[in-house]
């Protein structure tokens, strides 16, 4: 049984989140810290729970997903894992981070790109890959079949979607991702989204003025 740990970090007010089994293997999912204090409280949480990280995955490499890939690489040894697709999204964070006032400690590249489908698993858990484009060029999003969860990143908010005006972004590319991809899964379905609160495929479905 998987469960969540959800931290909201950085100016962008970012959501990170930590994903643990009973075998106490953790994945941190889209890092977003920016500052010590920030850092200090995903170090807390992983040694109170005594968890063991073993993946670093971003579902998208747009600066406010990757301001701590740096340091979970510091700290143990992870280097990120996302869609080759996202590779000159991170490439390009270090020459616009400083024309946005950010510090930016240079992320590792991955030694192994993530499929458009399949799985990943850590400990005794799996989670599927959704490929989801439009808000970025190779977007992806891990659901977590058994608990009925997905880590949505930037494809679907709470009565909203990602933005489209970024390099690589696509609307109507996004709006079909959402439709055709993330819409397929149970209307029960709690989505945990890259920014704001969670939210459910059957709520999103009635209620998303972007969608409906």
């Amino acid at each position: 049984m998987i469960s969540l740990k959800k931290f909201t970090f950085n100016p962008y007010q970012e959501n990170t989140y930590v994903l643990f089994d009973d075998t106490r293997a953790c994945v941190i999912i889209d890092p977003g810290m920016y500052d010590g204090a920030e850092q200090n409280q995903l170090v807390s949480f992983i040694k109170e729970k005594q968890l063991n990280p073993v993946r670093l995955l971003n579902t998208h490499c747009h600066i406010d997903h990757v301001l701590g890939n740096k340091f979970v690489y510091d700290n143990w040894s992870l280097k990120p894992e996302f869609h080759q697709g996202e590779l000159y999204i991170l490439q390009a964070v270090a020459g616009y981070a400083p024309q946005m006032g950010m510090r930016y400690e240079l992320s590792p590249e991955p030694d192994t790109f993530l499929p458009e489908t399949g799985s990943i698993s850590f400990g005794n858990s799996t989670l599927e890959l959704i490929f989801a484009p439009g808000h970025s060029p190779a977007h992806l999003c891990f659901y977590a079949a058994e608990e009925n969860f997905l880590i949505g990143g930037d494809v679907l908010f709470y009565r909203s979607i990602g933005r489209t005006d970024l390099p690589g972004g696509n609307h109507q590319q996004l709006i079909s991702s959402i439709k055709e991809s993330v819409f397929q899964l149970p209307d029960s379905c709690e989505v945990f989204p890259g920014h704001g609160p969670s939210t459910t495929i059957g709520f999103e479905k009635m209620n998303n003025p972007f969608l409906t």
